[in-house]
This record gives C-alpha cells, structure tokens and sequence, in this order.
C-alpha cells in the first residue's frame, strides 16, 4: 500500500460540495472531487472520460493551516464587449443576456496536506509524473484560484494515515519555526486535524463528494472521520527544506 502526497496551499482556493444557484460555498477541506478533478487536469483527462480509478483511491487530509473562510460578490455580464455586442448570461427564452450576481466563499491562506492512497502502484506513479508535468493547468477549487507552492511531493510508502502522520510539518519562515518549539516547550499542545475517508456503514460523517461523472455532474456519498494529530518538535521543517526517507 502507498500514498500518492500533494500540497494544496494558495491565497484562495474553494471546495464545495452543495453549491446551488447564485450560493457557492466552500468546505473547510478539500473535497475528493476538487482534488480527482486536479489529477484529472494533470492528465489531461477530458469531462467525458470516465474517473473509475481515481474515485477507487482512498483519501485523507491534514489541516496544517484552515485558513479563514471569506465571501466574495461576484458579477458576470451586464457590460458591453463590443459597440452592439452586450456581455452576459442567456435567458431561458433566448430573448438576450443579463448580469448573474452570485456569493461566492472560499479560504484564505489555508494549507493541506492531501493523501490518495492505492494499491495500484503503477496508477500512482502515473499520477506523480503527471503533477511535475500537467497538461493542463492546476487549480484550487476554481480555476481563478492556482497554487502558490508545488503540488507535487511524491510517493510515501505508507498507508494515507501514517503519511500523513510522518510527513514533516512546513513552516514559512524561521520565526514560526522559533514560535511554535518554544509553545511546544512550554507545554502548549497543537492539534492537527485529519480528515480520513472510511469504509461504507462506518460510524462516519457522509459527504457528497464521491465522484461518479464529471459530464453529468454525478456525485456519490463517502464516508470520512476526523481524527487528530499531535504536532511534535521533530515534525516541524522549514518550508522547501522537507524530507521524507520514505518518499520515491
């Protein structure tokens, strides 16, 4: 058994999974389908092609940071691209095109480690060459919303929880380095938490991220529970300067 590792860290990124109308939210980790649909661009892989063997990979996140949930007004339409030519959505009657206002959430400054663990190891490797070199473009969530450090970290030869559990935490600067051993010293606990998926019937929260077709927009339910972890001194790395004995 093996874990494919990303990072997903940016100024923005969103991952809803109930989002209806002029409403789109965010959960507070990132969605299984956010995330196949990031292997997907990776690969290349149209809409219409199908996700059976990516659905199949079991994933697991650990919140390094949550970042902070924020709302943005968002406007498409209502202006005027060209003399004659207004710019908008289309009516339902096809009568001409208006401005959609929608709010639209999302997180700010949050910072996950993801896991996608298989038996498959050939998938896996497939999947890890496809991150250094995406076809298409990777995004957070939304494609205005694109990484602010490389996604790609390897292949841990490990279950998904003790990837995550062994993959050092990343800091952004000495001094937060500094802070968090002299906490830690001092007797002050951090928690981080894992979000795992589960087997179908396990005690576990169900969410509607499972995905089933891109083109049809089909999502199923997946089990996850939370667990937590105790950050520790020898955890903690400084950012770029990461390394895992484990990892290929």
């Amino acid at each position: 058994m093996s874990t494919l590792l990303l990072r997903l860290a940016g100024p923005m990124q969103s991952w809803g999974i109930q989002s209806r109308f002029t409403i789109r939210d965010t959960g507070l980790e990132p969605s299984k389908s956010g995330v196949v649909g990031l292997l997907c661009a990776a690969l290349g892989r149209a809409r219409h092609e199908p996700v059976d063997d990516l659905a199949a990979l079991k994933m697991g996140v650990r919140v390094d940071r949550q970042g902070q949930v924020k709302m943005d007004f968002h406007t498409a339409g209502g202006g005027v691209m060209r003399p004659g030519e207004k710019y908008g959505v289309a009516l339902a009657d096809g009568s001409g095109v208006r401005a959609v206002t929608s709010q639209r959430y999302y997180l700010a400054d949050a910072d996950f480690l993801v896991g996608m663990e298989s038996e498959d190891e050939s998938l896996l490797h497939r999947l890890d060459a496809a991150l250094s070199r995406p076809i298409w473009p990777l995004f957070l969530g939304r494609k205005a919303f694109v990484p602010g450090t490389p996604v790609r970290l390897g292949i841990a030869n490990l279950t998904f929880r003790e990837a995550l559990a062994a993959f050092p935490y990343q800091v952004r600067s000495p001094r937060e380095k500094a802070r968090l051993l002299m906490d830690l010293e001092k007797g002050s606990p951090r928690l981080l938490r894992l979000v795992l998926e589960a087997e179908p019937g396990a005690t576990a929260e169900v969410r509607p991220d499972q995905p089933i077709s891109f083109a049809r927009r089909l999502f199923g339910l997946r089990y996850v529970r939370t667990d937590y972890l105790d950050l520790t001194a020898s955890m903690i790395e400084e950012e770029f300067h990461v390394s895992l004995p484990s990892v290929a």
